[in-house]
């Protein structure tokens, strides 16, 4: 019997919680609650490259010398297509030692140094050169691209009107069917988002000795458009 009582005391302070935490609106005479989803698609501004330096041998010290060519390397590719090395962000960095793990000791056999980097592009023409020219200095195999509105105002706003639009046609709707007219908007709260685009990674492989270099991945098709979508509620007088 006390379980019982225990269990429902947490029931109802549970309860109590949520609804603590829910914001509620109180509906008021002579009104009508409605609520719509509106979106707005627009091509994106900037392109995210982002790869990984790693490099692994048996001593620490050689492992990150290895991974410093690499980070030189990369340098040298951005410089080569008018990019501030500058630009590129260092996400993290990492020093991991190697086990055997099928020695009962588990000895350390070698060391990983790992470093993730993303770049930001607004010239879309250089993402080939980028990427193809990273994978020839064995740097970032593998790469993932993806899209995204830095510049989200206007798109935001557009969403917004789109969603207001869809809110009010609702609410003249049943306005009409009840015989009555759609007054002035009362109460309104609006929340946006946006959806990225991620392409899958792009895998490079060196080619054959003599061969014709094939064209990027991305060569002549355009990025997916990005959309900005927007939630709209809204209270309006019924008169």
């Amino acid at each position: 019997m006390k379980k019982a009582v225990v269990t429902l005391s947490a029931i109802l302070v549970l309860s109590t919680l949520l609804i603590a935490q829910t914001p509620t609106l109180n509906a008021l005479p002579n009104t009508v609650y409605v609520g719509a989803e509106g979106k707005f698609e627009t091509a994106p501004d900037t392109a995210l490259i982002q790869f990984n330096i790693s490099a692994q041998a048996d001593s620490a010290k050689d492992a990150y010398d290895q991974a410093s060519k690499q980070a030189e390397a990369t340098r040298q590719v951005l410089r080569a297509n008018g990019i501030d090395p500058k630009s590129a962000e260092i996400g993290f960095f990492a020093v991991n030692p190697q086990y055997d793990w099928k020695n009962p000791k588990h000895k350390v056999i070698g060391y990983q140094v790992t470093t993730s980097v993303s770049l930001k592009l607004k010239d879309f023409s250089k993402i080939g050169p980028v990427t193809g020219q990273l994978a020839d200095a064995s740097v970032g195999e593998s790469q993932t691209l993806s899209y995204k509105l830095e510049s989200t105002e206007e798109a935001k706003s557009k969403a917004v009107a789109d969603a207001y639009k869809r809110a009010r046609a609702s609410a003249q709707s049943l306005a009409n069917a009840s015989g009555r007219t759609l007054g002035e908007l009362t109460y309104a709260s609006v929340d946006t988002s946006e959806n990225i685009r991620v392409i899958a990674p792009l895998q490079h492989r060196a080619m054959a000795m003599g061969t014709t270099a094939a064209p990027a991945p991305t060569a002549e098709f355009s990025p997916q458009n990005v959309t900005v979508t927007a939630h709209v509620n809204a209270m309006f007088l019924l008169k």
